[in-house]
């Protein structure tokens, strides 16, 4: 007999169906009339299926009546109504095989636990209701990016995690070698003696990859529009709430589009996936609105409803400036904006999401397409209430000449971006794009305070567990 899911069954209520469940039991209560109550969960859901075992069953003493928090099972049986409080059905139980018991010191017990305690262990928290709600609410996400992009037209591009490139110009990255790094090989006669990266395994230098927009730039220049979704790494010494050494990101580019196109799209790609997981993950979100963030709902529902704003960096400054509030970090034209100053501009400003356009050129990466007036740029922040930035983007640099130019300004190799430059000598074209940080948007969707809550395993400075 095919395993059945728990959700699946409190959807169908297949009364008088003979059914298997396989799961874990959260809970066992004995009854003095001769039977036990075991609350199973198979992860399917947030709901528990109650299985009832009568004394009648031959491995009642031995085994069921060991039954802990914890503990594996297979439970053969029947559907019935169930007469019990919030449950509609229950499985009255034919059989209940024991894959494994749980020790006495399994910690995920009926009581509250704190998501720092649950950060320590990290393999047993997914089955609590809060982290199994957070990881279906991440898996939904995900199949709706694809779904999204399908139905626009997107091709998925798979980019590489090892590059000789950096995207970003930061300098930020997890080199990749396999020389011995206690002795590598030297370039004769230099000073101080240079690492001879000719002869490490690529032949040159390499890093685990920060983005996957270079290269999604090659296909959309050949495709028309294009998306990649993959694992990104910054080597950032930053321990916060917001920041993770290994995350993923979600990158369209799109040929033939303009800044404001790649405005539009955004914000129709936020809306969509949105409301697509309200409407498919109700009962997670409604838990997660419930326990996590009160109101989690009524914010999901704003933004997959309400035209975004549109707003410039300057005037986004000057509102900032003549607020006469006092910020945690300077407000100046020509200085990032940072959380603070963005969620205050959503949440008390505007009251809603915004995109922000026109950066200055000089806090902007080298491939945004610079503006007429020499000192801004043409690129975007989708900020919204929460969260702050949870989108960057802008309209690529198509001239060659200028990009040649704001490669040197940031003192990177032409050399090396030479494959970079060959789309903008053969049929350059108009071309945008953005970056969604995947973990900014599970954040955002399940209220959930720290960024290393909402991936599987977690890396950051110092922690590579798993």
């Amino acid at each position: 007999m095919q395993s059945a899911r728990i959700a699946n069954l409190l959807e169908r209520r297949p009364v008088g169906e003979r059914v298997l469940v396989n799961g874990w039991v959260r809970t066992r209560r004995d009854s003095k009339g001769g039977f036990s109550f075991l609350e199973l969960n198979d992860g399917s859901c947030l709901q528990n299926l109650q299985a009832i075992a009568e004394a009648a069953l031959p491995n009642y003493k031995e085994e069921i009546l060991k039954l802990t928090p914890g503990s594996s099972v297979r439970v053969e049986g029947t559907v019935a109504e169930s007469l019990g409080k919030g449950q509609s059905i229950e499985l009255r139980a034919e059989s209940v095989h024991v894959y494994g018991l749980a020790d006495a010191d399994y910690p995920l017990q009926k009581k509250h636990h704190t998501f720092e305690f649950l950060r320590t262990i990290a393999h047993l928290r997914p089955r609590t209701n809060s982290l199994g709600a957070v990881f279906r609410v991440r898996s939904m996400l995900a199949q709706c990016v694809h779904e999204y992009f399908r139905a626009k037209g997107f091709y998925y591009i798979h980019a590489p995690i090892v590059t000789g490139s950096d995207a970003e110009g930061a300098g930020q990255m997890f080199q990749v070698t396999t020389l011995d790094v206690a002795n590598p090989p030297r370039l004769p006669g230099a000073e101080p003696r240079a690492v001879d990266y000719g002869r490490d395994f690529f032949a040159k230098k390499t890093h685990l990859t920060v983005s996957g927009q270079l290269q999604a730039e090659i296909f959309a220049m050949a495709l028309g529009n294009v998306y990649t979704f993959g694992p990104t790494f910054r080597a950032e010494n930053s321990n916060t709430a917001r920041h993770l050494a290994e995350f993923w990101m979600i990158e369209p580019e799109m040929a033939f589009t303009d800044l404001a196109g790649n405005a539009e799209v955004a914000e129709d790609f936020l809306k969509s996936v949105v409301k697509m997981t309200l409407d498919r993950c109700e009962a997670d979100i409604a838990f997660l609105d419930q326990r996590v963030q009160p109101g989690l709902r009524a914010n999901l529902e704003q933004v997959a409803s309400t035209p975004f704003e549109r707003m410039t960096y300057t005037e986004a400054v000057a509102v900032l400036k003549q607020s006469g509030q006092t910020f945690e970090h300077p407000v100046e034209w020509g200085l990032p904006l940072q959380t603070d100053h963005e969620r205050y501009i959503t949440e008390t400003v505007l009251k809603k999401p915004v995109i922000l356009t026109d950066y200055p050129k000089d806090i902007a990466a080298f491939y945004m397409r610079l503006n007429d007036d020499g000192k801004t740029v043409r690129a975007m922040d989708v900020l919204v209430p929460q969260i702050g930035e949870i989108i960057g983007g802008s309209q690529r640099e198509e001239r060659h000449d200028v990009l040649v130019e704001r490669i040197l300004a940031r003192g990177m190799k032409v050399e090396d971006y030479d494959w970079y430059l060959d789309l903008r000598k053969y049929g350059t074209a108009p071309h945008s794009g953005f970056g969604l940080g995947f973990e900014r948007l599970v954040l955002f969707c399940t209220g959930m305070a720290n960024i290393r809550d909402v991936i599987p395993c977690p890396r950051t400075p110092g922690h590579a567990e798993f």
